[in-house]
């Protein structure tokens, strides 16, 4: 079985959609013969030609305005926009005709696009906010985000057969990090719905992302101090799998959500209301938010890691939730 980096992953998965549905194609800056930022359309353009693998001229609004076409005509198409800085580039095609088509024409229009964009702090050292509540605020499209390399194969497939658009998110700090085996076979991986990676009886850790690694290693000391951590891997912010993040409450009766966006506005705050609304009657604790602040995130690289929550932040706010 292959072991692959989550960028080889995500590649694989692409390769195997656009060799099993010729309907599949990708188009963006620089994914040809260069191979994409980061290496993130590595060898597609060999093997599909230029036909499929489309370079673009540098225009976000473009590019995504013609995937929306032509999903709306029959195609699966697959957009990289690069960075998830740019996404303010593309949300009026997002936001007005991508996520709308299909409720304006009574269910008749369907729009099969994947939008992919990296982001967040890692070692390449830029490119690095985590806009993705923009989009999640916008009705009708799908928003995905690994936390490793097996869930970003089997994801990126049932994004593209997803016959919403989806926006597809590949953390730069998880891109070219551990390599992991691969399923055999066609494995797909269902939007909206969430893992539990750690079985815990004291408190719920939802994280997503390259969180659910630090969720993880604070679950590892606080086991130390007797503190079992359930922790939950959301994969997706919309859908939102509002069934496993209300069923670990009622287990553990305490929740931290953990995310690497801006506290002010963000996911955490939704999966907080949901618990908060829905949950009230299992909660022992008042719910904590790990999330970053609502600053800009710093050129600098020793600031640019100090506003990112790491597992001593996670840790904290566990503890908090015991002593409630």
């Amino acid at each position: 079985m292959a072991r692959l980096t989550m960028q080889q992953a995500v590649v694989e998965g692409i390769a195997e959609e656009m060799r099993r549905d010729p309907g599949v194609f990708i188009m963006g800056l620089d994914i040809g013969r260069f191979g994409g930022p980061l290496n993130s359309c590595k060898g597609l353009w060999e093997e599909f030609g230029a036909a499929r693998v489309i370079d673009t001229p540098i225009s976000e609004g473009g590019i995504v305005g013609a995937g929306v076409g032509a999903a709306l005509m029959g195609k699966r198409p697959i957009v990289d926009i690069m960075f998830l800085e740019y996404l303010s580039l593309v949300l009026q095609q997002l936001g007005c005709d991508a996520g709308a088509m299909h409720y304006y024409s009574d269910g008749r229009a369907r729009v099969p696009l994947v939008v992919r964009a990296k982001f967040g702090v890692g070692p390449y050292h830029g490119h690095a906010y985590d806009y993705h509540a923009w989009v999640a605020h916008l009705p009708g499209i799908k928003v995905a985000m690994p936390s490793n390399a097996c869930d970003a194969k089997g994801m990126i497939k049932a994004a593209i057969r997803d016959d919403n658009p989806v926006l597809f998110l590949e953390h730069m700090g998880l891109y070219h990090g551990a390599r992991e085996e691969m399923p055999a076979g066609d494995a797909v991986v269902p939007l909206g719905r969430a893992r539990v990676v750690r079985e815990g009886r004291h408190a719920t850790v939802a994280a997503i992302g390259a969180m659910v690694r630090r969720a993880l290693l604070a679950a590892e000391t606080l086991a130390k101090e007797g503190i079992e951590t359930e922790v939950l891997d959301l994969r997706c912010t919309v859908p939102l799998d509002r069934a496993a993040i209300l069923a670990s409450v009622a287990k553990t009766g305490r929740l931290v959500v953990v995310t690497e966006a801006m506290k002010f506005c963000g996911a955490g705050a939704e999966i907080s209301a949901l618990a908060a609304e829905e949950g009230f009657g299992s909660l022992k604790a008042p719910i904590q938010r790990v999330a970053a602040p609502n600053v800009p995130i710093p050129f600098a690289r020793n600031l640019e890691k100090l506003i990112i929550p790491d597992e001593n932040a996670v840790a904290a706010a566990v503890r908090r939730a015991m002593v409630a």
